[in-house]
This record gives C-alpha cells, structure tokens and sequence, in this order.
C-alpha cells in the first residue's frame, strides 16, 4: 500500500507552473481538492501535509531541496516514518510521454531524471512507483533541453495537465484503499 507521495520539482517562484515542477503541481492540485495545508518542516527539508481516509492516513511531501537533492529529503521522511520504498509513489515529469498523458510504473532506473537518481542513491531502492506526469519533448530538434523543462508550458498544456490531475485524483481512492494492482496499469490522456 503506498503510504507516502513524494511531489518532485525546485522550490522558488522562478520555477512555478514550469514542466519540471509536474510533482508540485499534483500535489498542489490535492491540497486544494481536499482542503490541505502545507507545513513546512526542516527535518523533512520540504512542505508536508496528510489526507486522511477512514484509518489510512497517506503522507505528502515536497522536497525543498531543489530536484537534484531530492533524495535527502525523501530518505529523511521514510526513515522517520518507517516506510518500505514499495510504499513510495513518486510524481514526476517525463520527456518521453506526450503533454497531459500520465502513466504509473514500479521499480526500473532513473532514464537520466536527476531527481530520480537521487532518491535511487538515497533510498537504496528501486522498488517504488512513479507517476509519471507527460511534458513531451521541445518541437526544435536539438533544443536544449534543460531549458525546455525549466519553461513555463502553454496555457492549452496546463489545462491537459489539470485535466489528468483530475482523473487522477478520482484514482486516489484506489491507493488508500490498497488496490495498487489496478492502479498501477494506470495511463491517463488528458486529451479525453
């Protein structure tokens, strides 16, 4: 049962609604659907808030440690918590999905995602699920693509993100009730 969701992206308001701030901007999207705040904790190094469900209670977290350090905050709150990594779902951009399509997947490397890589190191694990949020690749062949990702996305690919958000969320459920079998065959289009 997935136990903690991890938000991936930069702290600062240089990096807000940007392509790699897709696991903010989920997270975000839950804390306004379900009434959260956010607090910010030094012990965690990120934002922390907690949705309730009957007896389940699932952990959210915000690494404010900038992606590329996210592991340190990662590691700190499955320790302090006692969680397993297969109890981590990590929300995160992904170049190698169209804008708005998101797609569940458990365990595999990091293809590159330094923020990824990072919790990897930290954890010493693999084996936990990613949500993997669609930003799609730059149009220019030979963009660069650091930029491209630290970019803010067209006004018509934040609404395929909400739109997936959405569907998304109503799949919550799913998690706080233990049935990571179908959620995991997740794919999401925000196009429908």
């Amino acid at each position: 049962m997935i136990k903690l969701i991890v938000g991936l992206g930069n702290p600062g308001s240089q990096y807000e609604k940007t392509r790699h701030n897709a696991g903010f901007l989920f997270l975000d999207h839950l804390a306004v659907s379900y009434g959260l705040g956010w607090s910010v904790s030094g012990q965690f190094q990120g934002e922390v808030a907690s949705l309730s469900s009957g007896a389940e209670k699932l952990l959210l977290l915000k690494p404010m440690t900038f992606m590329n350090k996210s592991g340190l905050s990662v590691g700190k709150m499955l320790r302090y918590h006692k969680l397993k990594p297969e109890e981590l779902l990590v929300v995160h951009d992904e170049l190698e999905l169209p804008e708005g399509v998101v797609r569940m997947k458990r365990d595999g490397g990091h293809a590159g995602h330094n923020g990824l890589r990072d919790i990897i190191a930290h954890i010493d694990s693999r084996d936990f699920f990613r949500l993997r949020m669609g930003i799609g690749r730059p149009e220019t062949p030979g963009a660069n693509i650091a930029n491209y990702v630290l970019s803010r996305p067209s006004s018509t690919a934040l609404s395929l993100f909400g739109a997936a958000f959405a569907q998304v969320e109503t799949r919550l459920g799913l998690v706080l009730a233990g049935n990571l079998t179908e959620f995991n065959a997740l794919t999401i289009d925000g196009k429908s």
